[in-house]
């Protein structure tokens, strides 16, 4: 499991700046959304946020590793239907 973690791709998908009312005025976070995966099948999704955008990167990063999965290729293609 080291060795796959080693040769993961990174790839951040979005990075929302998010706004919330409070009694002391505006609180501002960031959330970043990021795929890994290894490009042979293992694959992971990772969101997170943060007051700052790299803290929110990596802690999507983590995340992202930590819930990977394992999805069948049909050569290099996907064979399941994506909705978007």
């Amino acid at each position: 499991m080291e060795e796959q973690k080693k040769e993961l791709g990174e790839q951040v998908l979005t990075i929302r700046r998010v706004s919330r009312k409070t009694p002391g005025g505006n609180a501002v976070s960031f959330s970043a959304l990021v795929a890994v995966g290894n490009h042979k099948g293992s694959f992971g999704l990772g969101l997170a946020s943060a007051a700052e955008v790299p803290i929110a990167i990596n802690k999507a990063i983590r995340l992202a590793k930590k819930k990977m999965i394992k999805l069948e290729l049909a050569g290099t293609t996907i064979p399941y239907d994506i909705e978007v």
